[in-house]
């Protein structure tokens, strides 16, 4: 596979997610860094959207609750370049039914490159770096030269 190099811009999107043994751990994530956080886009799976708007005050564009398909259409925006960065409080200790979703959306944002906070102490780092106010040049597959090349 080949890749390119496309550009994240200094307002970034950021898409939200908790399970539920976390869920009171991401509204209070946010409603820490609210300030940082509205200046970008917030994206989040139903529930979680839903509790952070509420507890933070922030704008967010909720999709449907993770269960029911929040988590691929996230993992779709992911891979159609519209999510900068995943927050993504999982946990660890309980199992999920809906554990293939999971992966699948780890494993999208790891094949796309974005920045990944799967515990506050990431997320964290992740959004007092001086690269979240800044636009980030990032390396993500090439698959139109992809799919050319198999054409041939």
């Amino acid at each position: 596979m080949e890749y390119k190099k496309i550009t994240s811009p200094a307002e970034k999107n950021i898409a939200l997610v908790a399970h539920d043994n976390l869920k009171t751990t991401l509204t209070k994530w946010c409603a820490q860094h609210r300030e940082a956080l509205s200046a970008h886009q917030l994206f989040a799976t139903g529930t979680s959207g839903t509790y952070v708007e509420k507890e933070s005050g922030l704008s967010v564009t909720k999709l449907i609750s993770g269960p029911l398909g929040g988590d691929q259409q996230i993992g779709s925006r992911i891979s159609e370049g519209q999510i900068d960065l995943l927050i993504f409080f999982w946990d660890p200790f309980e199992p999920m039914p809906h554990d293939p979703d999971v992966k699948a959306l780890l494993r999208i944002a790891a094949v796309w490159n974005i920045p990944v906070a799967c515990n506050r102490s990431t997320a964290d780092m992740l959004i007092t770096s001086s690269l979240m106010a800044a636009s980030y040049v990032r390396e993500v597959p090439d698959y139109e030269r992809y799919l050319e090349a198999r054409k041939r």
